[in-house]
């Protein structure tokens, strides 16, 4: 099952997104979210008319009360910016204010000379998750999974004790365009990523190389942090992180989930 979120009739609605001759289409909304039922095939649905996809106004198909992030889960990507790859997972947030559309447009702050893209698989969650026991599935707990931007102010990472504000910005975090059902994707199989600026790839990378299983994640976080349904983890990225700047088209693709698009544009320009 697939899902999106879109706007209908002026008010936001959770969509179920079905391959129609060949063009993915809305064809039936959600009477309640996602991530308030155990399994998507749970949730009732009322049918509409029928909508393409890429016709729809989009949001973000998630609404976390937090987001969670590994960082350096592939070794080449820490390689590449002089860092060791870490001996336990490395856990950041991003605040749900940081939560962009797709299509929506990336704002590269007056405060950061450096902006970045981050590729990465999304995972979010279904179920409460706090201290699993060894012998429970951790699987079970994952709704689905989405495609993911952590876009970053590198310099300003650089030079702050932490990430908060490198991370953190308003429209760092574009999430989209749908959320697939966990039994469409296996991202310990490998699931390939691909990042293009401009049309031209930067980033070509596969889940099967984290450095930290899908399920390794959950469990650390876990253990001090209680997941609550809705909330979304980004899993790492591949090597080949760049900057972007005005006026380039980002866009992030997870084989089985489709191509999260946005925009980009300095403060000054963007008003």
């Amino acid at each position: 099952m697939k899902y999106c979120r879109f706007l209908l009739n002026e008010i936001p609605h959770y969509g179920l997104v079905e391959l129609i001759a060949g063009r993915e289409e809305i064809t039936r909304t959600f009477v309640s979210p996602p991530e308030q039922a155990e399994s998507l095939d749970d949730i009732p649905t009322k049918r509409i008319a029928h909508l393409p996809l890429g016709e729809a106004h989009l949001f973000a198909p998630v609404a976390p009360s937090k987001i969670v992030c590994v960082g350096r889960n592939y070794r080449a990507h820490a390689a590449e910016l002089g860092n060791e790859a870490p001996a336990e997972p490395l856990i950041f947030l991003k605040p749900p204010s940081s939560l962009l559309a797709p299509g929506g447009v990336i704002i590269r702050p007056r405060a950061s000379e450096r902006v970045d893209f981050e590729g990465e698989l999304g995972v979010v969650i279904g179920s409460r998750c706090f201290r699993p026991t060894e012998d429970f599935d951790v699987r079970t707990c994952i709704l689905g999974y989405t495609i993911v931007n952590d876009v970053t102010a590198r310099d300003l990472q650089k030079k702050d004790a932490q990430w908060t504000r490198g991370k953190g910005f308003d429209t760092f975090c574009p999430v989209g365009p749908i959320v697939i059902s966990r039994d469409e994707l296996d991202p310990w199989a490998g699931a390939p990523i691909e990042t293009r600026v401009n049309g031209e790839v930067r980033q070509s990378g596969n889940t099967h190389d984290f450095i930290f299983a899908l399920d390794v994640v959950i469990r650390y976080i876990a253990d001090f942090m209680t997941l609550m349904p809705g909330d979304l983890i980004a899993t790492g990225t591949p090597e080949g992180v760049g900057p972007l700047v005005d006026g380039d088209v980002v866009e992030v693709s997870v084989q089985g989930i489709g191509t999260l698009h946005n925009s980009v544009r300095n403060q000054e320009s963007a008003g």
